[in-house]
C-alpha cells in the first residue's frame, strides 16, 4: 500500500502542478496541444503508463485541451504515484 506524502512537498517536487481547490488533496494542470490528434496522441501515451503504473489520472478532454487532476484515492491524498505519474506527464508534453 501507498504511503501518504506531504501535499507541499509533492507540489514543490511537481512544480508545474498546481493545488486544486475543491476540499481534497489533489494536484492539477491544464495542458494545451495544436489540435485534437495531438491532445489524443498525448492521453494515450499518459494511458498507457497509467495502466503500467496501477494509477489512473482524472482527466478532462476539450478538442485541444486537456486538464489532469491526480490523487491517491488509497491514501486520500498524494502517493508516491502521483509523483511518478505526474513526472511522466511532464516529460511527455515537453517532447
Amino acid at each position: 500500500m501507498e504511503c501518504k506524502l506531504d501535499l507541499e512537498d509533492v507540489v514543490k517536487k511537481l512544480k508545474s502542478w498546481k493545488v486544486t481547490h475543491d476540499g481534497r488533496e489533489a494536484i492539477t494542470k491544464e495542458f494545451k496541444f495544436s489540435d485534437f490528434k495531438s491532445a489524443f496522441s498525448f492521453m494515450t501515451k499518459v494511458a498507457l503508463k497509467a495502466e503500467e503504473l496501477g494509477h489512473h489520472p482524472e482527466w478532462f478532454n476539450v478538442y485541444n485541451k486537456v486538464s489532469i487532476t491526480l490523487t491517491t484515492h488509497d491514501v486520500k491524498g498524494m502517493s508516491e504515484k502521483d509523483i511518478k505519474l505526474g513526472t511522466y506527464i511532464d516529460n511527455q508534453y515537453e517532447k
